[in-house]
């Protein structure tokens, strides 16, 4: 039976992965104007997620980018479990900040629902279309491409299933619709602006990944 090990880049690249979803959910309470429109904090560092999520297919494939999205997955369910049980517990005397913390950590469930439904399809479909381009492309060239084409699939798909969950019978049909038109354009716009720092990251990961054997130059 062959034991299968994971580099440490692997496990780096899969802890930031869990850590920056984690992170843009406890984010997503606050509001940011930008022009004309209004995003939510999380949109900084959700989309980096989606980054990750192409380096972890570029480099080691469909299957273990798979297993990083469901961990992703588990550890922001637990974090959200872990912090309605802290609410819940009852403050000491000496503590005021009850208010705040519900305000900040009890978001309400449907929208958590709607977030981690939503997450969990647009990384899977980010993730397949990256490793089905790669597959269908002969020399596995065109990574920026890949990169673009992906993210327009995984972000598309995110926000059609967060908002309508999220907000519909609470918001017009018409704000939805604009909210999902401007989450993906936001999103997607994001990756393209660091796409060149990707490109390198990638480079540089393959190269070192090539060196230490958990890589062949077929990868």
């Amino acid at each position: 039976m062959t034991k299968t090990t994971y580099s440490f880049t692997f496990l780096i690249l899969t802890l930031l992965f869990c850590v920056c979803l984690i992170v843009s959910n406890l984010m997503e309470i606050k509001t940011v104007p930008l022009g004309p429109l209004t995003i939510t904090a999380g949109v900084v560092v959700f989309p980096v997620s989606y980054i990750i999520n192409d380096c972890l297919v570029e480099l080691y494939g469909f299957r273990k980018a798979r297993m990083v999205i469901w961990l992703g997955f588990a550890a922001n369910l637990l974090v959200s479990i872990l912090l309605q049980i802290g609410i819940l517990l009852p403050g000491a005397s000496e503590w005021h900040g009850q208010e705040a913390m519900t305000l900040i950590f009890g978001a309400v469930p449907r929208i958590f629902a709607a977030s981690f439904i939503a997450f969990l399809c647009g990384s899977l479909v980010n993730a397949w279309v990256m490793a089905r381009m790669k597959a269908s492309s002969p020399d596995g060239r065109r990574f920026t491409l890949r990169a673009m084409v992906s993210t327009l699939w995984g972000e598309g798909t995110d926000s059609l299933i967060f908002f309508p969950i999220a907000f519909a019978g609470v918001l017009p049909a018409a704000d939805i619709f604009n909210l999902i038109i401007t989450q993906i354009l936001l999103k997607t716009a994001y990756e393209a602006a660091v796409l060149p720092i990707t490109v390198r990251v990638v480079r540089t990961l393959r190269r070192v990944e090539l060196r230490s054997g958990y890589l062949t130059a077929n990868d």
